[in-house]
């Protein structure tokens, strides 16, 4: 299972609306063609940062300018490739700002970094091929 974090701007209740508006409900969760399952998670009652890098979690700070509290968190299933379903609640989530963070890279990404395929230390957002591939050139596998 891959995982991305959007932290949209906003309030809480805004960004639960626009994933009710647009997604299939499934208990507690949202759901996308069965292969993307999406939460939010908070620091009070869940577990958002609990396995972050300190330094990771000073680099989101930075991007947006102060501590969040809660993050959408979209679990991809390894059964598909997924990038289309990402960027598209991605895009739905960060359409009003915001930024998104990937399992591959150490830096947040906004949505037109993400929508137009930018490319920074050789990967682009979720870029888990670009992500195998280097690693396979650099001995990790």
């Amino acid at each position: 299972m891959r995982t991305v974090f959007v932290f949209p701007t906003g309030e809480r209740a805004e960004t639960v609306a626009v994933l009710d508006r647009h997604l299939s409900k499934q208990r507690h969760s949202w759901g996308l063609d069965g292969n993307l399952y999406i939460d939010v998670d908070d620091e009070q009652t869940g577990y958002l940062f609990s396995d972050w890098d300190p330094e990771d979690v000073a680099i989101l700070e930075v991007a947006i300018g102060h501590h969040p509290t809660w993050a959408v968190q979209i679990d991809i299933s390894g059964r598909i490739d997924g990038t289309a379903e990402v960027h598209q609640v991605v895009a739905l989530l960060l359409e009003h700002g915001g930024v998104a963070t990937d399992d591959y890279t150490a830096r947040p990404w906004t949505l037109p970094e993400i929508l137009s395929g930018t490319v920074i230390d050789g990967l682009r957002f979720f870029g888990f091929r670009g992500h195998y591939e280097l690693s396979r050139e650099h001995g990790h596998s």
